[in-house]
């Protein structure tokens, strides 16, 4: 659902209610939906994870596994987990994907903050 332009609910439909759902299965942690408890993406247990390959490549995992289970209007072509140039606590993970049925392929860039640690000495300051 989203606000139209006079301000009025309109349903999003096609590739942007796909997209929305890709979104949608990605933000939400399993068991965050009491009726629905292993709907989402088990990324959020690496909120707390270093930043390095083996962080990178569990959450490729996760987010190809649930959106093959979650979303079966589209193919998962590849995950890719990048960290951001200017921070060291997010990640990039952009998906490409077709929508089955069409050879469009598309892609959305899923951005996925971590919290580092304090023990991590490559996020402490100079000063200390």
């Amino acid at each position: 659902m989203r606000v139209s332009a006079s301000g009025g609910i309109v349903l999003v439909t096609g590739e942007r209610e796909v997209e929305e759902a890709i979104r949608l299965v990605l933000a939400t942690a399993p068991g965050e939906r009491p009726t629905r408890p292993d709907f989402g993406c088990a990324i959020h247990d690496m909120v707390f994870a270093p930043v390095n390959e083996e962080t990178a490549g569990r959450i490729a995992y996760e987010v190809r596994t649930s959106l093959d289970r979650w979303e079966p209007r589209i193919e998962v072509s590849d995950v890719v987990v990048t960290v951001a140039p200017d921070e060291g606590a997010a990640l990039f993970i952009d998906i490409r994907y077709e929508i089955r049925g069409t050879n469009n392929p598309r892609n959305l860039v899923f951005p996925f903050y971590v919290i580092p640690s304090h023990d991590d000495p490559s996020t402490e300051s100079e000063d200390s």
